[in-house]
């Protein structure tokens, strides 16, 4: 990930400020036996770096475990890492033999039931970690795209923020409104009342015209997506 690539979604008020880095693992022993190299230290130094350059930035990233050599020292090192990290999202998977991977040959296979209790502990670190991120934006003002009615219920209205990924991120629920009632696709600023595990919650404001069409910008996905490669 270049220097230059992240100054330029920093100076580009139409780029999503979203970054999705599948980082897989933190321990090096770990990315050496997935071919991916890097370290831990490593990856902590260019999300310092992303979040330096790109002011209000969200982070993503995907992690593996049950890898063949996985320890109980290596899930540590992940533990430790993802604490340490902080980040916005991240999605968990468990490693599963696949006879056309090459991991399949590997030694050291993870039992199933440790691959289960590794992926709950490291989602549930990462469950407090969304929880106290998304604590801090209560009070706040944010954009949002205005989606239609929730899925969930038909009290409520649901939108996204910039912040959110469609259907992996957490949404942005909307249970009262000021102004003009709620149109799905349109552009409305939100006050945040109440933040929960991967959602928030908040009042719609009154709309304000705007020339610049965000909403098209995030109908289409503007996300980037960085590979774990530094």
């Amino acid at each position: 990930m270049t220097q230059k690539l992240l100054n330029t979604i920093a100076e580009h008020p139409s780029l999503v400020k979203y970054i999705d880095m599948p980082l897989q693992h933190a321990s090096a022993p770990v990315l050496k036996r997935m071919k991916r190299g890097a370290s831990g230290d490593i990856f902590l130094r260019l999300i310092e770096r992303v979040r330096r350059t790109i002011p209000g930035v969200a982070i993503r990233t995907s992690m593996i475990v049950g890898f063949p050599g996985e320890t109980a020292e290596d899930f540590e090192t992940l533990c430790q890492f993802v604490q340490a990290a902080q980040f916005d999202r991240m999605g968990v998977f468990t490693y599963s033999d696949e006879d056309s991977s090459r991991s399949f040959h590997l030694d050291g296979k993870v039992d199933g039931r440790t691959i289960h209790n590794r992926k709950r502990r490291l989602l549930a670190i990462q469950r407090k970690i969304s929880k106290a991120r998304n604590k801090k934006l209560v009070g706040q003002e944010v954009s949002i795209l205005v989606e239609g009615p929730s899925k969930e219920t038909d009290l409520l209205w649901e939108g996204r923020m910039p912040t959110q990924a469609p259907e992996i991120d957490g949404v942005t629920l909307i249970n009262d409104y000021e102004g003009a009632e709620p149109r799905t696709g349109e552009m409305r600023r939100l006050r945040i009342t109440e933040a929960h595990d991967y959602d928030v919650l908040g009042t719609l404001l009154p709309p304000v015209e705007s020339s610049f069409d965000a909403a098209a910008l995030m109908r289409t996905n503007g996300l980037v997506s960085i590979s774990a490669g530094v």
